[in-house]
């Protein structure tokens, strides 16, 4: 019988309506706050409020940075083309949540 002590996960729900400070995204991705400024530069990002120091960011922007540190880290993308991909997948899925919506119309 195995004794070892496995580690236990916490994790947050994030929605639409929860926000998360720089800080706090910065330490889920990984990465500096510089480099969450220019996601903002870039528009990948919308802070809400004025103040570099007191940005929050809607909890979805969480997802969108960890899919640009990936695309700029395992495929070499620079920020304007994973700025663009986010963009284009975003779009995908949208479109793929209307096709099912309308799908089960289709088939009668």
């Amino acid at each position: 019988m195995n004794n070892e002590i496995l580690p236990i996960l916490e994790g947050i729900l994030l929605d639409e309506e929860n926000t998360v400070t720089l800080a706090e995204l910065c330490r889920a991705c990984s990465v500096h706050a510089e480099w969450v400024a220019e996601l903002v530069d870039e528009g990948v990002l919308e802070p809400l409020g004025v103040e570099y120091g007191q940005w929050r960011f809607p909890a979805v922007s969480m997802q969108r940075a960890m899919t640009v540190r990936h695309l700029q880290q395992d495929l070499g993308v620079n920020l304007a083309g994973a700025a663009l991909v986010v963009e284009l997948i975003e779009e995908i899925d949208t479109l793929r949540t209307r096709l099912q919506a309308i799908e089960p119309n289709l088939r009668d």
